[in-house]
């Protein structure tokens, strides 16, 4: 496996039968050939590899999330709950950021961006970055990141060690599942509380995800600006309604969660797969009215370039600025 995950620009390796696994570079999945002869060769692996990451997996925990020694993540699942072959789902971790014109040169930003969201960073605007899964939503995220200035101390708060920006004060926190007896988690809601103790300049969440989006809101609204959240979302549009579902697991009414989102959040960059290339496909802003939140485009991507959206003036005051004619 490591040899295909030193392939250049590969993200995924994603093994789910004997003798084929599939690799993402930004292009689409693509197969290639590996050396596993049969179903117990790949089950031997995944075992393996959870041992690597101090994890159990066997017919009694079939399933694991670990981290292996390189920072590689793994997800596994054996028969019978992957019924024909186990499983195998490989992340790769980049040791360093991309910078935002690595990006542009990539094609997941075009030129014109660049500056818009460097400025985004630079006027510490409070940031949700919006995407499926394998969309690049960490990456560029992590290039984001990258572009604070280095007197600035972010905390990082993430379930399992992805982001790794270039930058010379981060302090991450990692949550800790619970051992084999059901005992010592220390779940996302108490490390996102546990930051604020710890003088952040800014607060990021790898992935909103569960309860502790509540915690995030309030750190967000209480003077911690410049922060960043990632989230499964399949269009701004939808961001809205994931937050209000997150919100009530912890046990927050809608009305609350779309005034906390609409003040905490100045900008949602949507990241999205077009053709298996990533992109930042457009940036919106909340807006909440008498039907409730609601994200606008400010601008969006077309095949000729960025267009002005109806939130642009909303964009531009949120960065402190005056509205001009142009988007990009």
């Amino acid at each position: 496996m490591a040899s295909l995950l030193a392939l250049p620009g590969v993200t995924d390796v994603l093994i789910h039968e004997p003798g084929r696994a599939w690799i993402d570079r930004g292009r689409g999945l693509e197969p290639r050939p590996v050396d596993l002869a049969d179903a117990a060769a790949v089950r031997a692996l995944a075992v393996t590899m959870a041992s690597a990451g101090g994890r159990r997996l066997d017919d009694a925990c079939p399933l694991v999330d670990a981290r292996l020694p390189d920072g590689t993540r793994l997800h596994a699942a054996l028969p019978p709950l992957s019924p024909e072959c186990t499983a195998i789902s490989l992340r790769r971790v980049r040791a360093t950021a991309l910078t935002l014109d690595d990006l542009a040169v990539g094609g997941m930003l075009s030129g014109p961006s660049v500056p818009l969201v460097r400025e985004l960073v630079r006027r510490r605007c409070s940031g949700l970055i919006t995407g499926a899964t394998g969309s690049g939503k960490t990456t560029l995220l992590a290039s984001l990141l990258s572009e604070v200035d280095p007197s600035e101390r972010i905390l990082i708060i993430e379930e399992a060690g992805e982001l790794q920006p270039t930058h010379p004060h981060v302090v991450r926190l990692v949550e800790r599942r619970a051992n084999i007896e059901g005992t010592g988690a220390i779940g996302m809601p108490m490390l996102v509380r546990e930051a604020l103790r710890m003088r952040p300049d800014r607060v990021v969440l790898g992935e909103c995800r569960g309860p502790e989006v509540r915690d995030v809101l309030t750190a967000f609204n209480t003077g911690h600006r410049g922060g960043f959240a990632t989230l499964h979302a399949n269009s701004p549009q939808d961001a809205p309604a994931r937050l209000v579902a997150l919100g009530a697991l912890a046990g927050m009414d809608q009305r609350t969660v779309e005034a906390q989102a609409a003040i905490a959040f100045d900008v949602v960059l949507h990241v999205e797969r077009v053709r298996g290339a990533r992109r930042l496909g457009s940036i919106a802003v909340f807006e909440r009215g008498d039907d409730g939140l609601r994200a606008i485009e400010a601008v969006g991507w077309t095949a000729r370039g960025w267009r002005e959206g109806p939130g642009w003036g909303s964009l531009v005051r949120a960065m402190g600025g005056e509205e001009r004619a142009d988007a990009a």
